[in-house]
């Protein structure tokens, strides 16, 4: 990144890389995909732990990238990667959770299942992810289930990945194939939500940037008739957001939807990102900047992200800090229509002709490039270039397909065809077309704000009644700070464990889990964690392993031991990995096994 937008790393934190499609047809790589993504959302539902967004776990995809380094990119304590084999009937799944400040396998582990039992899979695999890092890294609830079956129709449920999948390619095919597979998918099971929601947001963006009243009506249908099946979906109130407010500027319904979407599932930073379009909207930039950082919070290699991002700093004319922001998303992504119309846009702002002259000559999807370089010499007619004015009439209104910035009322503000421009502004206003949206505060249409007609625009769409109320707070909270025992359970929970470990050594037992130790105290594993995090200052990791500890140091230290080799002892005491023995003793100590070991015969 170019960025200096380095994410802030989290101990309870966690990235999912795309899932390797090991069939042996390569177009079941959108099977693969579903399933990550699943696994994402899952463990999303988390309170206390932090989860990359998707767009930035698919960064990596395909992409042979040190660990250590994608932690780092990515602001994680732990990458889950794995592949995925779909054969006729059957599916397996291998999963490894890794550590990224050292690359340390922490968990793996080799599923084989029928399709059928595919919704329970990925549950038990979000599952024990999960516990892996509260074992390691610290507290967090984990509910009972972080996955429920969409859908008992399998072959739905495979159209529809095929539909996101297609759908999550974001551009004019991608959408029209991934509309036809979730069309099939209602066909196969009418009471399969996902699918009606998928529809409805393709609908409802194809709506605001194109033909309008069909595709309008189209994704409030299929959004209705999801929210019949489903009122607790945030694809749901995300695709209702997107509706309310860029198909319809419904700036209170929308914003209320995303908050909605975002309190269903704090990592989905798609809505996050709305939030941010909609307070720019309407001019509230500070709500704008808070929402648009939260989201590269999460979701730190988005381009999307960034050039929500750019877009504030254009509006506001940081032209340059625009620039900084473009040229990170076209990092990501060079092929990214919106950032390379917004860096068109900051040359002509910043006059800056020669790199202007040479992004459109070397680019090859920039925006109407006549109109283009007709509108930098009519906004700086000081500087002589090699156009002809005289085409520019020829230019205004030309088919040029469905474009990302309004070129033709660029054009008219700086022919000063004032009130064409305010004509053909009102229709568009009127008409809620997503290109105008900004309008407010667009710099190329300050000629225009002194008009009345201008000024009826301004106060008739953004009346504070029409406006949303709140200030932002925290989009992600971390519920791992309440009290889950009071005082009296604390100190019999205590004396439960401080008895199972001096008596029953239950520490012992290699492949003891908090799940285990939490059977055998007759307690909850989200009350035990949170004891040992909050009370005992240890996570279960470090508790066992300190007690482990303790009994390596004993037995190491008893002379009847002395023909044992110290990692035979270390196994005898609990520990089942050499690499988490020597890792530990010499965190604890300061020193490895034996140079301790000598240390203390050395001592009379």
């Amino acid at each position: 990144m170019k960025v200096d937008q380095q994410p802030i790393f989290s101990e309870k934190s966690i990235a999912v890389l795309p899932f390797v499609n090991m069939s042996a047809e390569p177009e079941n790589e959108y099977f693969s995909d579903g399933i990550t993504e699943e696994i994402i959302n899952a463990l999303a539902k988390i309170q206390g732990l932090k989860v990359t967004a998707r767009t930035s776990a698919f960064a990596f995809k395909n992409k042979n990238i040190d660990i250590r380094i994608i932690g780092k990119q990515l602001g994680v304590a732990t990458i889950l990667e794995g592949s995925i084999r779909a054969y006729r009937n059957r599916v397996r799944v291998t999963a490894q959770l890794i550590r990224t400040t050292d690359g340390f396998h922490l968990w793996s582990e080799v599923f084989d299942r029928v399709m059928e039992d595919l919704f329970e899979l990925q549950d038990e695999i979000s599952l024990l992810i999960a516990d892996q890092i509260r074992e390691n890294f610290g507290h967090i609830n984990i509910q009972e289930h972080l996955i429920q079956a969409p859908t008992s129709n399998i072959s739905a449920y495979d159209l529809y990945l095929k539909g996101r999948y297609h759908h999550l390619k974001w551009n004019s095919e991608g959408i029209r194939t991934g509309i036809k597979y979730y069309e099939k998918s209602i066909a196969q099971d009418p009471q399969f939500a996902l699918p009606y929601f998928g529809i409805g947001y393709s609908y409802a963006m194809s709506a605001s940037f194109g033909v309008r009243p069909e595709a309008l009506k189209a994704a409030g249908d299929y959004l209705k008739k999801g929210f019949t099946l489903d009122d607790q979906s945030y694809m749901g109130y995300f695709g209702q957001g997107t509706y309310h407010f860029w198909g319809q500027w419904d700036f209170v319904k929308g914003h209320d939807c995303f908050k909605k979407a975002i309190e269903l599932n704090p990592s989905y930073t798609e809505a996050e990102e709305g939030l941010a379009e909609l307070y720019t909207a309407v001019g509230d930039f500070e709500n704008a900047e808070y929402h648009a950082e939260n989201a590269l919070r999460i979701n730190p290699l988005s381009p999307n992200h960034f050039f929500t991002k750019a877009n504030i700093h254009y509006l506001t004319q940081d032209f340059e800090g625009a620039l900084i922001y473009l040229d990170s998303a076209l990092q990501i992504d060079p092929l990214f229509i919106h950032a390379i119309g917004l860096k068109q846009l900051c040359y002509i702002q910043l006059k800056e002709y020669k790199k202007l002259d040479h992004f459109l000559k070397t680019h090859p999807l920039t925006e109407c490039p006549k109109e283009c370089r007709a509108l930098y010499q009519l906004v700086h007619p000081d500087e002589k270039i090699d156009i002809d004015l005289k085409e520019i009439r020829t230019l205004i209104g030309k088919k040029n397909g469905v474009t990302i910035f309004p070129w033709s009322l660029y054009l008219l503000v700086y022919m000063k065809q004032h009130e064409l421009a305010l004509d053909l502004l009102e229709t568009a206003v009127k008409n809620r077309a997503g290109q105008y949206i900004n309008f407010m505060n667009i710099p190329l249409l300050a000629p225009l704000r002194a008009y009345d007609q201008f000024k009826t625009l301004i106060q008739t769409t953004f009346q504070p009644a029409l406006l949303p109320k709140d200030e932002p707070g925290e989009s992600v909270s971390d519920g791992s700070g309440k009290n889950l025992l009071n005082d009296d359970e604390i100190s019999s929970l205590r004396q439960q464990l401080q008895h199972s470990m001096e008596q029953d050594t239950l520490y012992l037992n290699t492949d003891l889990s908090l799940r285990d130790l939490a059977s055998h105290l007759q307690t909850s594993a989200n009350k035990l964690s949170w004891l040992l995090n909050e009370q005992i200052g240890k996570n279960f990791n470090e508790y066992i392993n300190s007690l482990r500890l303790e009994a390596f140091k004993k037995k190491a230290l008893d002379p009847t031991n002395e023909h044992f080799t110290l990692l035979g002892l270390a196994f005898e005491s609990g520990f089942n990995s050499k690499t988490v023995f020597n890792s530990f003793f010499k965190k604890t100590e300061g020193t490895t096994p034996r140079s301790w070991l000598k240390a203390q015969k050395k001592q009379p």
